[in-house]
Formats: C-alpha cells, structure tokens, sequence
C-alpha cells in the first residue's frame, strides 16, 4: 500500500471515529466499545474493499455487508456517512423517535445498509444465504461479514459456517472483531473461543490473520481471501476494544454505554487531536 493510500485510509478512519462518539453521545445510548474497535476495519471495507455505489445503494452488482454485529451500528452509520450515502448530520439524530438511523441496522430505512440485523448470530447466515444466491445466479459480487468474538459463541454461526463450507461459498468472507471483550467482560472467561484458526479451518474455511487497526494488514488479508477459491474465507483481525479514545481502550463496561458530558468532550478531544496530528 502506497504511503498516500494508508494517510487517506488514516484520515478517514479518525473521522469514522469522531461520528462513533458524535452518534452515541447525542443518542445517550449505544455502543461505543465494538464500534471503535471496529472503526479501520468499517473504514477499509467502504473505501478500499468494496465494490458499491453510493450513488445508487441497491445497484445489482454491488458488494453487500452484513452487520452481524448489529448492536455495532454507529460504525456502520459513521462510514456510511462519510462514504456518501446520507449526511454525516443524521449521526446526531441515532436513535430519536422518527430519525433514520436506528439502534440497530435498518435495511429499509437506511441507504447502504443490506440486511436488518441485531439478534446476535444471525448475521451470517443471512450473509450466507446472498452469497449462496450470487452463486445460484451467476453473478459476481461478494458479501461481508462483521462479527463480534462474543458473537461467536452463538451455535447459529457453527450451523451457517458449515452451510457455507458445504456450499463453497467462496464469494463469502467473514470478518471477526477478535477484541477479546464482550459485555459480561473478558471473553476467554466468559466462555473461550480458542482456538480460532483450527476451528474455522475445521469448519472447512481458509483462514487469515490482520492487524485490525494496520490498513496493509488488513489489505493483504482482504487480497489473500479474495484470491481464495473452494471455501469461504474468515480474517481474524484482531483489534483493541474503545480504540482511539483512552479511558474507553481495553475496558468492558464501554461495550454498551454512552459518555457523559465531560467524558464526551474528552473523547472529542483526543480524536479531534488524533486526526490534527494527520491532516
């Protein structure tokens, strides 16, 4: 990756992350946590990896993302905004009576958004169920899936992985959000995943590792899978939960709670810091 590529990624991302805490700060709910965590991966999905069209949100031949981590939706919202799919304005508005943007995805109320999630889960079968249909119909787009590591605790994601597998649904690349935190606290206590690549490996996916906060990490993990042929693909990025903002980095108890005032323009500080320092 060029030197200019990774900067413009960069710039971006801190933005992604300014519109997280712009969103779940006017909403005074939310889920700041994973959508931070998730901040660069949103970022390089909508401004390097996918084929879409702002411009025209259901063009037939588009890429589509799934989500499956719905609750993470004010990362979805802030890349979409800055991407083009409606003004980054709306982000004040996530979750009032009547506003676009709701708590979790909204297909048919939000432009770019291509499946309704939020029950843990059960993003990735849908998402495997679009890819299977590219293949019924010979097309040539792919499909995307966020998850979270909680999230892979659900036995719906061992049931449409092997679906996947069994249909070589290698047009289906999986993206797990490996923070290590979920809402009861550390993952590994909560209830252990490891060990991930075997697992998936064993589930017939061809497995990549990214550093889910170093854009050439995550563009030759994003290479690797689109080379791939035969099976899915899964990219275990892993990633820092809170990134960006101090007091939330590596804390638990910001999965699923908005700053307050003072907290809030600490945060702003930082980040508005952070993308100065890039500009």
């Amino acid at each position: 990756m060029d030197a200019e590529k990774n900067k413009a990624l960069k710039l971006t991302a801190a933005k992604v992350r300014l519109g997280i805490l712009e969103g779940v700060y006017s909403a005074k709910s939310g889920h700041p946590g994973g959508s931070l965590s998730s901040a660069d991966i949103f970022t390089y999905l909508y401004f390097s990896e996918l084929n879409i069209h702002p411009e025209d949100p259901k063009a037939p031949n588009r890429d589509r993302f799934v989500l499956s981590k719905g609750h993470c939706a004010p990362g979805l919202y802030a890349a979409l905004a800055q991407r083009g799919y409606f003004s980054p304005e709306e982000l004040k508005k996530l979750r009032h009576i009547g506003a676009m943007l709701q708590g979790h995805p909204d297909m048919k109320g939000t432009p770019g958004v291509d499946m309704s999630t939020g029950s843990l889960g059960q993003g990735i079968s849908a998402a495997a169920g679009m890819a299977l249909a590219a293949k019924m119909d010979r097309k040539e787009y792919r499909v995307y899936c966020l998850l979270g590591d909680g999230e892979i605790q659900e036995g719906q994601v061992w049931e449409a992985s092997m679906f996947a597998a069994h249909q070589n649904l290698d047009n289906l690349c999986l993206i797990l959000d490996y923070n290590g935190l979920q809402i009861d606290g550390d993952v590994a206590e909560v209830a252990g995943i490891e060990p991930l690549d075997e697992k998936f490996r064993s589930f017939g996916f061809a497995v990549f590792k990214a550093d889910g906060h170093d854009f050439e990490s995550l563009e030759q993990a994003f290479a690797a899978a689109k080379a791939n042929r035969g099976k899915p693909s899964i990219i275990i990025a892993k990633t820092v939960k809170g990134k960006g903002v101090s007091f939330m980095e590596n804390q638990a108890g910001w999965h699923g709670k908005a700053p307050n005032q003072e907290q809030y323009q600490q945060a702003m500080g930082e980040l508005n810091a952070a993308l100065a320092e890039l500009s």
